[in-house]
Formats: structure tokens, C-alpha cells, sequence
């Protein structure tokens, strides 16, 4: 998995131009946006570039866009005509701007920065694998506590959020499934196995779902990141290994990350959600930004395009009944602030130092409207060093595990434990695991509440969040003796929580 360390994203309160973006002709009407594929298998050139292309939902815009998009020397992929988005791939150097100039086109931009040849993810830092000697020692101290998993005793995280209380009353439904929008899912594991939903799986690299068996699983080892979510969402109770927040509900994997780079696409991100929802999923957990921007300026044509088309993606997800749940990122960055330094995009060729404004450039798909944005937090419940945050951003928080605050369990791991591939457990931390843990927590509530839209659900997580407030003290997240955040906001909502750290408990009463 090439891509880890720092990622971030923001969301609430939506400004105005991208509310207005969001409504440019996104009508679903039908029952499926599922694309149109083209027929030929494309061998990309040497200077062949993707591209979105949102147009107008209409059945005859779109087939003269398709006719235009030939024209200028594009080659369709796929066709998603429910949503008016195309995917395309051209090697022709002025493709954009031909194509933008076509009438009923909206916006359209290259995907990518550099050509397609023949991993964004939030976690802070590498896996640590949990061994055998220790895991020994995990096992021992669980089944002393009485505790049902042979590894829960090192689950802190849980029990910060009464998630093992939560499962003696309601595990949750098997009727719910959360959707990890991610590195792919290893469904073999045997913590994973019991509750992992095929059909609502797919691998959607490219642009086009593969459903293929296994087509959703992870490359390699190393692209362990999907897994890891996974077994924090839906881990079964099963006498084997760790536990889920929600160990009674389905869990499926839409593999998104690119083979070569192991970055997230826009065109493959935007499958993701397509699929999602046309397949029946209640939640999509999404624990990444879209490459290769961390901030996507309107007043950019590629970025505004990426912006465009993985909105009315996930805004169709939203009006199919998805609730779809976003990782803040890891900068320690204030997405209230009126600039951020963003030195890490675009992360596809040659990253370039900008100052953003982060109201009118815009982390996707965290910043789109109705997505749940979750910022990270320690066993101690205050915000990790690395969570990004920011009044009228973030909506809730979670744990996310922090290396400084050491928990009073056998690992002393700050760290989140869960599933990685092939039968192994180790330790993650970052928003990224903050997110499943909200995710799980929206799955309980859906399982209470089937009858719940998305923005039921999303108003049910704010309700029963525990809200710390800000800090008292000047806020040093690792100790240096530097302030390092400053929060905003009152004891009902502010930067650093959002409306509060949810409570797996509270969801379940």
C-alpha cells in the first residue's frame, strides 16, 4: 500500500457554491445508476490520460456528449448516464478543453496528473503486528476479565464507547451492511468470514465494478488497511480474535485503490458509491481522500470536475438511503482556518506547495454535503495529536488510537487493534479508524431504526455523541511543550468533537 501517512478531509457546513454544484443536473430517477462499460479492453498509451466528464442527465445530451467525446479523440469507459458522469480516457493533450466547450457539458477534468500506465488512505504510520508471544499474553488477560474475544482485552477503544456493553443488548442487523470503500477486504479472515457480504462487493479500480469472486480483496499484505477497518466495523463474536462495534451486521469491500500507486481515483470512487448503492448498502465507510488532490479549488477545471463527479455519486448513495461516513485526516490541520498549506498534491507525478482556503478548495469526498465527518480520538478521550479538526467541519469523533496516550491494557498499545490479511491482528491509528468506529456505530443505530434516512441517521449520531467540550488547558497533543490546536466552539458542539464522541450504548437504548 504506497500511500499512508497524512490524510485528511472536512464537511457540515457546506458553502454555498458547492451546494450548488452538488444540485447541477443530479436527478436520479431510476433504479439504478449502474454505467454503461465499454466493449473494447483499452491498452493505455504512453500519453493517455483519464478523465470525468459531467453533463447534463438527459438521454440526448448524453449521446451527443458520447459522439463529442469521440470526436476530440476520447475513448469512453464507462457511462454512468443516471447520474450524467463519463468516464474517459484520451490521449489527446487538448481533450479537456475541447470537450468542456461541448454543450449540455457542466465540467470536465483529467483525473490525474500523470499518464495511466500499463494509496490514500488515514492511518498515521505503519501496521504493528501483534505476535503470537503477545497475543499469548492478550488472551490470557481476556479470559481473565471474562471478556468473550481472546484478544479484547488490548480493545480499549470499545469500551471507551460501551461498544461490549452495546453488544449484550443489540449486536446489530444482518439486514445492515456496511459498505468499506478501501484497499479491498480480506473476507477469508475468520473474524471477517461470518459476517462478510459477497454480493454487496466489488473491486471498482478503473472506473467499472469487477464483482468477480475475491475481485475485492486486497493486492497484497501490505494493503492491509481495508481489512483493519473492517474488523473494527464488523469483527464477529466469535471466540476468535477481536470484536467489531457492530459484530452482529454485514460488512462488504469495494476495493478503490490503484494497483501501481495505490492511490483512490476519482472514477474509481465514484463506482464505489454507484455501486453501494444500487447494491443495497446502508453505510459506506470511507477512511481516505481522493487523489491526487488533497484540496480540489473550483476555480481549477480538473479539480472542479473530481469534485463534481464524486459528488453527485455520493449524493445519489445519500438519496438511495446510504449514510456515508468520512475520515477527518491526519495534518492536525483547522478546516475553519481561512488558509492551510497543502505540500502534498497532487500526489500522482510532482507535488507542488499552495496555500489553500479550505471554505472554497475542497477535501473529497469529505467536505461534500451529508457526508459524516469524524475527527480522532485517545484512550483519554481527548483529540489525537494528528486529528484534523475544525468548528462547523467536524461531526462527530471517535477513537482513533494515539501512540502518546498509553491505555492500562496488556499491549499498552494507544493504538486501535484489529484484523489485517491473511489471519492476522495488529495495531493502526489515525482517522481512518476513527470513522469505522462511527460507521459501526450507524450500523447499530440503522439496525434500531431501519426505517432511518441518511440524514435521520446522521442527526441520531449527533444526538447521543458525548461532548467533552473544548479543553481548559492549551491544547499540546504530543507533548513538546507546544500549543498545537486551539478549539473553537461550545460544550454542545465545537472544532475538536463536532457534536461529540459517539456512544455505542446510548445508540443501542
Amino acid at each position: 500500500m504506497a500511500h499512508l501517512p497524512s490524510r485528511r478531509r472536512l464537511a457540515l457546513a457546506v458553502p454555498v457554491v458547492l451546494s450548488l454544484t452538488a444540485a447541477v443536473g443530479f436527478l436520479p430517477t431510476a433504479a439504478t445508476a449502474a454505467p454503461v462499460t465499454a466493449s473494447t479492453t483499452l491498452t493505455a498509451d504512453a500519453g493517455t490520460l483519464a478523465y470525468v466528464v459531467n453533463t447534463k442527465v438527459d438521454h440526448r445530451t448524453i449521446e451527443s456528449v458520447k459522439k463529442a467525446i469521440a470526436t476530440a479523440g476520447g475513448t469512453l469507459v464507462a457511462s454512468y448516464d443516471k447520474i450524467g458522469v463519463l468516464v474517459v480516457h484520451s490521449a489527446n493533450p487538448d481533450f479537456g478543453a475541447q470537450i468542456r466547450a461541448v454543450r449540455g457539458v457542466q465540467s470536465a477534468g483529467a483525473t490525474r496528473t500523470a499518464p495511466l500506465t500499463a494509496a490514500g488512505t488515514t492511518d498515521e504510520g505503519a501496521a504493528q503486528v501483534l505476535s503470537k508471544a503477545e497475543a499469548a499474553k492478550v488472551e490470557k488477560a481476556s479470559d481473565a476479565a471474562g471478556q468473550s474475544e481472546p484478544l479484547e482485552a488490548d480493545q480499549w477503544d470499545l469500551r471507551a464507547i460501551g461498544a461490549d456493553q452495546a453488544a449484550e443488548i443489540n449486536p446489530g442487523s444482518k439486514k445492515v451492511t456496511v459498505a468499506v470503500i478501501d484497499t479491498g477486504v480480506d473476507d477469508t479472515h475468520p473474524d471477517l468470514a461470518p459476517n462478510f457480504s459477497a454480493s454487496q462487493s466489488a473491486n471498482c479500480v478503473g472506473g467499472v465494478a469487477d464483482t468477480s469472486e475475491g475481485a475485492w480483496r486486497p493486492y497484497t499484505a501490505d494493503d492491509y488497511h481495508g481489512t483493519h477497518v473492517a474488523g473494527e466495523i464488523a469483527a464477529a463474536r466469535n471466540g476468535i480474535g477481536v470484536a467489531g462495534v457492530a459484530p452482529g451486521v454485514k460488512v462488504a469491500g469495494i476495493k478503490v485503490s490503484d494497483p501501481k500507486d495505490g492511490l483512490f481515483y476519482p472514477e474509481n470512487v465514484v463506482c464505489a458509491f454507484v455501486f453501494a448503492a444500487d447494491h443495497g448498502v446502508e453505510i459506506t465507510n470511507n477512511s481516505y481522500y481522493v487523489d491526487p488532490w488533497l484540496y480540489n479549488c473550483m476555480d481549477d477545471p480538473d479539480q472542479k470536475a473530481i469534485v463534481d463527479a464524486v459528488n453527485r455519486a455520493q449524493l445519489y448513495a445519500q438519496k438511495r438511503g446510504t449514510l456515508n461516513v468520512a475520515s477527518a485526516g491526519n495534518s492536525n490541520h483547522d478546516l475553519d482556518s481561512d488558509a492551510l498549506v497543502d505540500s502534498s498534491s497532487p500526489d500522482d507525478s510532482t507535488p507542488v506547495t499552495r496555500t489553500v482556503d479550505p471554505h472554497e478548495c475542497f477535501d473529497v469526498p469529505t467536505q461534500l454535503p451529508g457526508v459524516v465527518t469524524v475527527s480522532a480520538t485517545g484512550v483519554t478521550g481527548a483529540k489525537s495529536y494528528y486529528s484534523t479538526y475544525g468548528l462547523g467541519a467536524v461531526d462527530v469523533a471517535a477513537p482513533g488510537g494515539d501512540k502518546y496516550k498509553i491505555p492500562a491494557t496488556p499491549s499498552a498499545n494507544g493504538r486501535i487493534l484489529s484484523t489485517l490479511p491473511n489471519n492476522t491482528y495488529g495495531f493502526l491509528q489515525g482517522t481512518s479508524m476513527a470513522s469505522p468506529h462511527v460507521a459501526g456505530v450507524a450500523a447499530l443505530l440503522k439496525s434500531k431504526y431501519p426505517f432511518a434516512s441518511p440524514a435521520q441517521l446522521q442527526a441520531l449520531l449527533k444526538a447521543q455523541a458525548d461532548n467533552p467540550g473544548c479543553p481548559t488547558e492549551p491544547y499540546d497533543g504530543n507533548g513538546d511543550g507546544v500549543v498545537d490546536a486551539t478549539c473553537v466552539g461550545s460544550k454542545r458542539v465545537n472544532g475538536f468533537y463536532g457534536f461529540g464522541i459517539v456512544n455505542a450504548l446510548r445508540a443501542v437504548k
